[in-house]
């Protein structure tokens, strides 16, 4: 079966009994838009149901071609276009993108995830689920090269590690998904290997031989991705996350102005360099994020979209700290960054002795009743 179906910023074909998918806007990084968050969202439902499609493979592009960058997340620009003009398109891109991630997470195929370049934000909710194992049949194969720069940063634009961001983080060994969520800090393969958010290392130019490869598996042998895997598979390097043991002194702390206390009495390079990280960000998302993450590490998964998707509501709508969205953290916090581009956000409170369990304990408030939640319909 050979069949391809092409929209402006995604591109999808079946050949061989792979569904492959590719990410093209490279301009923007191939940040996800809401259109795209759909054509994802109904390419991976149709090719669910096709009994004929054994796996799916997703792949970004780049100005001079297919790989060299994987996903720079969602589309910011429009986070804050749309809440200044109060467009619904804004309720719905979460709404869709989450329920997108609970798909991927959930998927009952083999969901293969080249992970080449930039793999930020948005990108991460649309290549993290349980690791595939030959077994079970299912689950995601996350390949990392040598160019992969992976982080979670949405605290540098005040937002908090969204796109399932809680539930995942909240997974890796230790406290390091405190460190990543907080500090937004940029991994490589081998780190990303370590932490649980990638399985598998490639060398990025055998990447078009994989995918190529995948068209022509026989499906009725078995064993026939673990085969591929070994393949191209090689070893991800030191297997050990760099300051794994200060990470885990500083960021198992209960509070962040405990993290950052402790960050300053420690006179190492690492430390004073996460503390100055530290002191850039909003200092009320910081502490949003941190209950997010330790809330996150006991709850199912549909569970801890629902209440992503209650905490956006509050960033882009915070009624109640008395302020419109143009007001807002996030609002500001993409102002300084892409649209004015100071570098200079004026966070409220600017202090992190300011901000109280009042300002962060109504962001986990869900602003909707259970039977009327968006989403509602997950498991």
């Amino acid at each position: 079966m050979n069949t391809t179906v092409a929209a402006e910023d995604v591109v999808t074909a079946v050949q061989g009994g792979v569904g492959f998918i590719t990410l093209n806007r490279p301009k923007a990084m191939n940040a996800l838009s809401l259109g795209m968050v759909r054509i994802l969202s109904r390419t991976l439902r149709a090719w669910r149901e096709d009994a004929s499609i054994h796996a799916v493979a997703i792949r970004g592009s780049h100005k001079e071609g297919v790989f060299g960058h994987f996903c720079a997340g969602g589309d910011i620009r429009f986070f804050h276009t749309a809440a200044l003009a109060g467009d619904p398109a804004l309720e719905d891109f979460f709404t869709e993108e989450y329920a997108l991630n609970y798909l991927i997470h959930t998927y009952p195929k083999p969901y293969i995830a080249f992970l080449d370049g930039i793999v930020m934000g948005g990108g991460m909710g649309i290549c993290q689920g349980p690791t595939w194992t030959e077994e079970a049949g299912r689950g995601v194969i996350r390949w990392v090269t040598a160019r992969t720069k992976m982080a979670m940063p949405e605290t540098h634009i005040g937002l908090f590690p969204d796109v399932g961001g809680g539930y995942f983080l909240s997974r890796c060994p230790g406290f390091v998904g405190e460190w990543l969520g907080l500090t937004g800090e940029v991994i490589g393969a081998a780190t990303a290997v370590a932490a649980g958010l990638a399985d598998y290392v490639m060398d990025p130019e055998r990447q078009q031989e994989a995918w190529v490869a995948l068209a022509g598996l026989d499906w009725t042998s078995a064993n026939v991705l673990s085969s591929w895997i070994a393949m191209f598979s090689i070893a991800a390097g030191e297997d050990s996350i760099r300051a794994q043991g200060s990470i885990d002194a500083h960021f198992s702390l209960a509070t962040v102005p405990a993290i950052l206390a402790n960050l300053d009495a420690d006179g190492s390079e690492w430390a004073q360099h996460t503390a100055a990280v530290l002191r850039k960000r909003s200092p009320l998302m910081l502490c949003v994020v941190l209950e997010h993450i330790r809330r996150a590490r006991t709850m199912a998964l549909a569970d801890e979209l629902r209440m992503e998707r209650d905490m956006v509501r509050h960033c882009f709508a915070p009624r109640h700290l008395g302020r419109s969205a143009v007001q807002s953290e996030t609002v500001e916090g993409v102002r300084a960054l892409v649209v004015d581009k100071d570098q200079q956000p004026r966070w409220n409170p600017a202090r992190l002795e300011e901000v109280t369990s009042a300002m962060v304990e109504p962001f986990f408030e869900s602003p909707w009743p259970d039977d009327a939640h968006p989403l509602r319909h997950l498991a």
